[in-house]
């Protein structure tokens, strides 16, 4: 095989050893069609199950497959990072391990490539096998974020998308600790290009992003690319002092002017309630960048790399890092 490599795939996994094998032999199949060098990066983050021995057995007889054995989980989106960080092809793939986005679509992705293109990203058209109300949800929250933020993401795409060298530099210089890799391929720009596709159903296992981390992505996304929500709490903050001023002209006026009795309580205190409420929620909202701000300040690394397998020789990251390094 050719010392340069041509195009480097990212597969980050998570307890994916129920669909890994299907995996590798359909990527495989699809990059040998290209009859070209590549590499196939399987990140693995701090998976409990087997996945991880499974790709080492690989990398002892299938000199194209490098796994990068993270110390712990760190994340889809830091594992994608990592992913990046030791790629060395011309083109760099992003794809799931499971199967739920096409690895055949690669082959169009590489053909509008040589187009000229630097980004091709998925957009999903239909998501099968998935409840409503995750696709509500998913659907929501790309609204949500195309309205709050100040740069074009494209709404229903995911992280599955070819990115060129030079994009991929770009994004090795932004050191964010909270990422969201989409948004910030978005935010490099260069020429980017939509394929749609149908998103399949998970071959096997279960769902890696369930709500909670849902909704963690959704902040991220947010907070990293805009700080409309804490405009947002200045407008209704404003607006609701406003109402509450009027009110209080209102009660003063009915207990100077007239021999009415001042009545609504209830409804006071339930104005109360409402209002230290949304001062809650805008405590909230703050400590979500606040929080960002101080992971940003600590100055950790992304991730720590555990091992590194090439071949059939296990080094150290840093033995590896430096290689890979030499070799480009």
């Amino acid at each position: 095989m050719s010392t340069h490599v041509r195009y480097s795939v990212i597969i980050p996994m998570y307890n994916e050893e129920a669909v890994i094998q299907e995996t590798y032999r359909r990527i495989k199949k699809v990059m040998g069609a290209t009859g070209e060098a590549y590499e196939l990066l399987f990140v693995n983050d701090g998976s409990t199950d087997n996945c991880a021995q499974m790709i080492e057995e690989y990398t002892y007889w299938d000199e194209s497959v490098k796994l990068i054995d993270l110390s712990r989980n760190f994340g889809h989106q830091i594992a994608i990072t990592a992913g990046m960080d030791y790629s060395l092809g011309d083109a760099v793939v992003i794809i799931d391990a499971d199967l739920q986005d096409p690895p055949e679509l690669i082959l169009d992705m590489i053909r509008e490539w040589k187009n000229g293109y630097e980004v091709v990203y998925a957009k999903r058209i239909k998501r099968n096998g998935e409840s409503l109300f995750k696709k509500w949800t998913a659907s929501l929250f790309y609204r949500v974020l195309r309205y709050s933020t100040d740069i074009s993401i494209p709404v229903d795409t995911g992280d599955f998308r070819l990115i060129d060298r030079k994009v991929c530099e770009e994004l090795k210089r932004l050191p964010e600790k909270n990422r969201f890799v989409r948004g910030l391929v978005s935010w490099v720009g260069f020429r980017q290009k939509a394929i749609e596709y149908e998103r399949d159903e998970r071959l096997a296992g279960e769902t890696k992003y369930p709500l909670k981390r849902m909704i963690k992505l959704s902040l991220d996304g947010i907070t990293s690319f805009s700080y409309k929500p804490l405009k947002l709490a200045g407008y209704l903050g404003g607006l609701l002092s406003g109402a509450g001023f009027l009110y209080l002209m209102y009660v003063l006026y009915l207990a100077l002017f007239t021999d009415a009795a001042v009545k609504g309580w209830a409804s006071m205190i339930g104005i109360t309630l409402t209002f230290n409420g949304f001062v809650l929620v805008m405590l909230g909202i703050l400590g979500e960048y606040v929080g960002r701000i101080y992971d940003e300040t600590k100055g950790r690394p992304l991730y720590i790399v555990q091992e590194l397998y090439s071949g059939r020789k296990q080094q150290s990251a840093a033995e590896q890092r430096a290689a890979q390094l030499n070799k480009s």
